[in-house]
């Protein structure tokens, strides 16, 4: 049961502070003290900061962390973001003062340990994935995204082409699309067969030299590994255009598959997914590229070279695509990804992959068993996606209400609305750092809620009930978006 928490402001009494100042004129406030210094950013007015010791500062933060549901706490089904559980020891190695306290802009001799990071790095990613060659730059997994189409864009520009489009199949990630158009082309989505795949005679009516890309989450959305690939490929790349990957998914094929051997002449990785960084709340994420030999040209930055015993930074060339982040990319999140691949080793990575396609599976025959539908019913890979649509028909209780019940039973809700060719979709991922207890503790929740369904709907429609905020109301939240603090605003 969670306990209330005031607003910081309503403990503020005048007078408390939590430091001192060991100088002559102690007396004064920090405020008076730093007035002059202050008025050249801030206006005249003091600031409306709340009055407190540092017990009740630590306190207050440390209740409002503990009402945080975390991967530390429990578990996070949600489908395509792989919200695994991260060792901590990457976290300790990221800490080290050797790496926190780097400045970017550090003459390359003073910063040889940092490069040599970076480096070997990016040997691990080209030899993980078959590609040539890699940029670390990205932030994230979408900007990723936004740098390989660039990179495919300068390709055909440099070829004297200007293509239109790019194709992407139903069952994408969604940012495909924005990243596609932020890039100067338009988008087409490419239909999937019965199976979940990609539909081979819907892509050939598309398939023209006005055609840049295809970009292929694999395994898709669905979690379904996109057996004609090589099919697809060769289709592409007949018509001028280059295989893009999204490569989110690629714990489930570590070890076991080269994407470069499918066919796919780019590719994105998420390291915070799949090489381990904890990423909710939009960071720190880092969405390195990987391409083939042709097109490193078009590489943004710099590259990372070993001359002489040494490591220095290289800009690409002419034919580069430029910056497309302020340095060299979330250094902390490359370390972590680093000590990851090290920890485990090249001949244990295909375990992850191992680890990961058997928990979805196992997984999804136990949410099958407990009631639940799951419309593209094959053998899966890192994830799966169920239906509460028969659910929804016969008690009225929709995908919504499903997730924000788990919440009660002490499990974060899996990705629920996607992808679209679901319709009330479930769409699930244990990850591979999961135990056989703690799935089969999550399907006996989704069981119970059936139950619940059947015999008391309201429960689930009024859900959550144990958390520290309920059932919000998501629509007004959206028409009455409110960032000031009123201190007699219950809602």
């Amino acid at each position: 049961m969670y306990i209330k928490e005031d607003n910081i402001f309503s403990r503020s009494k005048k007078g408390k502070k939590g430091y001192t100042i060991l100088e002559e004129n102690a007396s004064l406030s920090l405020f008076d003290k730093y007035k002059d210094e202050l008025a050249t950013f801030t206006s005249n007015e003091e600031p409306n900061l709340p009055e407190l010791s540092e017990p009740d500062v630590i306190r207050h933060f440390v209740r409002l962390s503990n009402m945080n549901y975390n991967v530390d706490l429990g578990f996070y089904p949600l489908g395509s973001c792989t919200m695994k559980y991260n060792p901590k020891i990457n976290e300790e190695v990221a800490s080290l003062d050797g790496f926190k306290e780097l400045h970017p802009e550090q003459p390359d001799y003073t910063v040889q340990g940092a490069l040599r990071i970076m480096h070997e790095l990016a040997t691990y990613l080209a030899i993980i994935s078959g590609m040539d060659a890699i940029t670390l730059e990205p932030a994230a997994g979408a900007h990723g995204e936004l740098t390989g189409i660039k990179i495919i864009k300068k390709y055909h520009e440099k070829n004297g082409e200007k293509r239109k489009y790019i194709l992407i199949p139903d069952s994408a990630h969604g940012t495909n699309p924005a990243s596609t158009q932020l890039a100067g082309y338009t988008a087409k989505t490419i239909k999937s067969n019965d199976l979940g795949m990609i539909d081979i005679e819907a892509l050939q009516k598309h398939l023209n030299e006005e055609v840049a890309g295809l970009m292929v989450t694999n395994p898709n959305t669905l979690g379904i590994f996109e057996k004609d690939i090589k099919q697809i490929a060769d289709m592409v790349h007949a018509k001028g255009a280059l295989m893009y990957m999204d490569g989110a998914n690629l714990n489930a094929l570590l070890g076991y598959i080269r994407p470069a051997d499918l066919g796919f002449d780019v590719l994105h990785f998420n390291l915070h997914k799949t090489f381990s960084t904890p990423h909710g709340g939009g960071g720190p994420g880092s969405g390195a590229i990987g391409v083939k030999a042709y097109l490193k040209e078009f590489l943004p930055g710099y590259e990372i070279l070993k001359e002489n015993g040494r490591y220095v930074k290289r800009r690409h060339g002419k034919n580069s695509i430029g910056k497309i982040l302020a340095f060299m990319g979330h250094f902390t999140v490359m370390v972590r990804a680093y000590a990851y691949i090290r920890m485990i080793g090249r001949e244990h990575l295909r375990e992850i992959a191992e680890n990961a396609v058997i928990n979805a599976n196992y997984l999804k025959k136990l949410v099958k068993d407990a009631g639940y539908k799951v419309p593209y019913d094959s053998i899966t890979m890192h994830e799966f996606v169920a239906s509460a649509m028969q659910i929804k028909k016969k008690y009225g209780i929709k995908a919504l209400d499903i997730a924000k019940r788990l919440l009660d039973f002490g499990f974060h809700a899996p990705t629920v609305y996607f992808p679209l060719i679901v319709h009330e979709a479930l769409m699930i991922e244990p990850t591979e750092t999961e135990s056989k207890e703690t799935l089969e503790a999550f399907a006996k929740a989704l069981k119970e809620i059936l139950k619940e369904a059947e015999e008391n709907p309201e429960v689930l429609k009024s859900a959550p009930h144990n958390t520290p905020v309920g059932r919000l109301n998501d629509a007004y939240a959206v028409k009455h978006l409110r960032l000031k603090y009123e201190e007699k605003d219950e809602r």
